[in-house]
This record gives structure tokens, sequence and C-alpha cells, in this order.
């Protein structure tokens, strides 16, 4: 198995390597040579298996032998050991034929722990084998810090700085972050918006000379390890309602579009999939491009489901690789014109993208008015996120026949705010999060300027 890049310049990589790496240096992003298939056999196999077996089977194509597989089994068993729900990722049945999949029952109550408790552990089991250290740089505007930072924790060879903006996360989401007093965990508030600390991030990428040799490593969705995690729980959650005897259907709220590209690759292994449907909310992009052939950047929106707050989807292009049959040159010249002028997919790859997707678009006053309609309906208070993608599954699903299946993103005490406005109490955070606001903080506070983040960061990493 080897990894290409989606623009076609870049070196094919093994798995060890593509992990380690992240973005291709053509500017792509990685996707497997071949794709693995899984039997009709091999699917019905999986039926009643616990998650962590059904993760080792759907994920060690992927890995190659790269990680022997009594040791493969150990990292995926010790990953999932770490949620709340032996179930790992639930289903939870909403109505007669419509079923929330939940994932956000690991440490930090949002869908990102699924493959970041996977990835630090992968990345530290390779740089052991190298005798290697990296250090882990990222930005967010709250979620990915708290699951890069909670699943890098315990990792012997890597230290994590995470950048946030001062002020501008929600408390729980700071506190997630900033009461892990790990000795290889570093949070910098920096004194400027989300992009500032996202840029800081890119241009030490693009220039690693500050670590002097240090390897830097990327855990956002980029990371093909990442996609390769949650490809798991799209064949879990389709085995246990029926595949590969029946097919099923699912909504994925949807915003650098990773999660539902995870998803179209478990349809391109063999997994029964009637439809994927995107839920964006105002910030539409994805829902722009299927509909109307709008492939177009607009100006951000501040919405009550901030974690789908974005203009570009970096993880679209692996989609349109597929759409435009692995033609790096096109899929380049089309991402080229769109970073400077409103552009289109070409007719051929559009049609393909709309035979297996469709997308609905919520704004925030429909994001309260589903909160109160899905909890007056089935009990369940859905975080805002989550919201979208209820809403969009009734709206846009092909038929009521096939089972649909919406993914629940996070937890809603993780976002109380939109809870909140909706009319409800609020939620309360679960049991073992329950002392989080009184729980002692570290983090320091840098203004948002590059040469003294890298310094920073230099100064304090482990060295040995």
């Amino acid at each position: 198995m080897r990894y290409i890049s989606t623009r076609g310049q870049a070196p094919a990589l093994s798995f060890e390597e593509v992990v380690l790496t992240g973005m291709a240096s053509d500017g792509g992003l990685y996707v497997p040579e071949t794709i693995p298939q899984l039997s009709r056999e091999e699917l019905a196999g999986m039926a009643g298996l616990s998650y962590a077996e059904v993760a080792f089977r759907v994920m060690r194509p992927f890995v190659n032998g790269e990680i022997d597989d009594e040791t493969f089994r150990g990292i995926v068993r010790d990953a999932y050991a770490t949620f709340s729900h032996d179930a790992v990722v639930p289903l939870n049945q909403l109505d007669a034929n419509h079923f929330l999949l939940e994932l956000f029952h690991g440490p930090t109550l949002a869908f990102k722990d699924v493959a970041l408790q996977l990835l630090g552990r992968i990345l530290d089991h390779f740089l052991a084998k190298r005798g290697e250290r990296a250090v882990i740089m990222g930005a967010t505007s709250g979620d990915t810090g708290s699951a890069a930072i909670e699943g890098c924790r315990h990792c012997d060879n890597l230290d994590i700085f995470i950048l946030h903006p001062h002020n501008r996360v929600s408390e729980v989401q700071r506190r997630q972050m900033t009461s892990v007093l790990a000795d290889n965990v570093f949070n910098i508030a920096i004194e400027g918006n989300f992009d500032d600390a996202q840029a800081m991030v890119k241009a030490s990428f693009a220039d690693q000379g500050f670590l002097g040799g240090t390897r830097l490593v990327a855990v956002n969705s980029i990371n093909w390890a990442r996609i390769m995690a949650q490809i798991v729980y799209y064949v879990a959650a389709g085995v246990a309602l029926g595949a590969p005897h029946r097919q099923v259907s699912f909504c994925v709220p949807s915003a650098n579009f990773g999660n539902v590209f995870a998803g179209y690759m478990a349809y391109r292994m063999g997994l029964p999939v009637k439809q994927f449907i995107i839920a964006t909310n105002a910030n539409d992009i994805l829902h722009r491009t299927i509909a109307d052939n709008d492939f177009s950047k607009q100006e951000l929106k501040a919405t009550l489901a901030p974690s789908m707050d974005i203009v570009v989807s970096s993880n679209f292009e692996r989609l349109l690789f597929e759409a435009y049959e692995r033609d790096g040159a096109a899929v380049a010249a089309l991402l080229g014109c769109f970073q400077s002028e409103p552009t289109a997919l070409a007719e051929a790859p559009l049609e393909r993208l709309r035979a297996l997707f469709a997308s609905h678009s919520v704004d925030d006053a429909t994001i309260l008015e589903v909160i109160r309609e899905a909890h007056h309906r089935t009990k369940e208070v859905l975080d805002p996120h989550t919201a979208t993608g209820y809403r969009a599954a009734e709206r846009a699903r092909a038929d009521a026949e096939t089972p649909m299946i919406t993914l629940a993103t996070a937890h809603p005490a993780k976002f109380a705010e939109a809870v909140v406005k909706a009319g409800f109490p609020g939620v309360p955070l679960p049991p073992h999060m329950d002392d989080l606001l009184e729980r002692e903080e570290r983090y320091t506070v840098l203004p948002a300027e590059l040469a003294k983040v890298q310094a920073f960061v230099a100064e304090n990493r482990r060295q040995h």
C-alpha cells in the first residue's frame, strides 16, 4: 500500500511516512494508491464484534504490515479503552428508521477523539521505532486542540503545542485544554483570532528551521491516519443496521469534509451506502457546490455551530480527486482557480458527486428550532452541529425505507450557549468532567508574533 498526492506531483509514501508527513510536498493531500476492499463475507463477519476488533480489521490493510498485527491490535484496544461507553460509538434510535451515531463518548466529548486517541499512539510507536522525537503544533478554535492534547498527553516521544485565540473560545473548551498538566503539553493563548493562530502554524510548517532538525508533525484532518480511523465507525454502524444485506444512508454535519470523506472511503471499500447527506450551517460552501455548482469563497459568518465555521473545506480536495477520476493536474488547476476567483466543477465530476451526495444548509434560527423540535419528538438534547444534521437528514433523504444514520459530532454540554438559547436550562457535563471548572489551568499568553511563538516552542520542547 502506497499513498499518492491529490495533485499528482509529490513522491508516493508508505503508511509510516504518510502519518509522519501530513501534507504532500506539492500542496496536495495523501490518499491510498489503491482502495482496499471488504467482501460481503468480511462485512457480515463483523456483526456482533467489539468496536476495537472491527477497527483492527478495517484499518489493517491501510497499515500494510508496517505495524505488526499484535502491536497494532494493542494500539487500537488502548485507544478505545479511553471511551466512557462500551460500544465506543453507540447507535441511538430516534424514530422508525432514523438513528443517531453518538461519536461523543471519548475524553473530550467530540468526534475527533475517535481518530486522535489512535493517531497519538501510532505517532508515538513510529517515533520510538526510529529513535526520534517530534513536535506537534496546531491551532484550534476550540475542539481539535483538546482532542489532540488528550490523544498525545501520554506520548513519550511527542511534545504538543496548541495555539488558541485568547478569550475567544468557550470556558469549557479552554479548560479542556489548559487543565491538562502533563509535561509534554503546552497551551499558547494568542492575542489575536483563530486565523492569526492558524497562519503561524502554517508558517512554522513551511519553514521548520527554528526547531533545529526536530520533526514537526500535523494532527489536523489532513493527516491520513485521522481519515483512516473515521472510516471504522461508518462500517460499524452500517453492519449493526444490517449491512451488507441492506443499504444504509448517512447524514454528516460538515466543515472540513474529513468526516464525510471517511464515509465515502467506507463506501468505496464495499459498504453498501445509498446516500450521503452533507449538512452545513450558514457557511455553506459544500452545499452550494453540490446544489448549485457554486464553488467559491464567501465571507465567514460566526454561527451557533462554531466548529463548522469555515470558508474552505480542506478535505474536499480528496473527494474532488476521486470525482475527477484521480487526475491530479485537473485538481491542482481547479484549486488554483478557486484561490483567486469564483469557480465551478466540470460537468462530469459534478454528476458523479450528485449521484451519491445530497446537501442541506441550516441557519442559526433553524438550529434553535431543531434543538427544540428534536427534544419534543425524541427527548434528546442535540448539540447545534448535530442539529444541522438532524434537519438535513429529514429534508434531503432519498427515501424512508433506507436506515438513516445522522452523526452526532459533539456532546451538547460542549455548546451550552446554543442549548440555552433554544430554551433549555443547559446540559450538565458528564461525571468525569464535573469538576472541570475548578481544575488548575496552565497556559501562556503570547502576542500574535511568529518569532515569539517559535522561540517559545523551541525553548520549551523536551530535548531527550
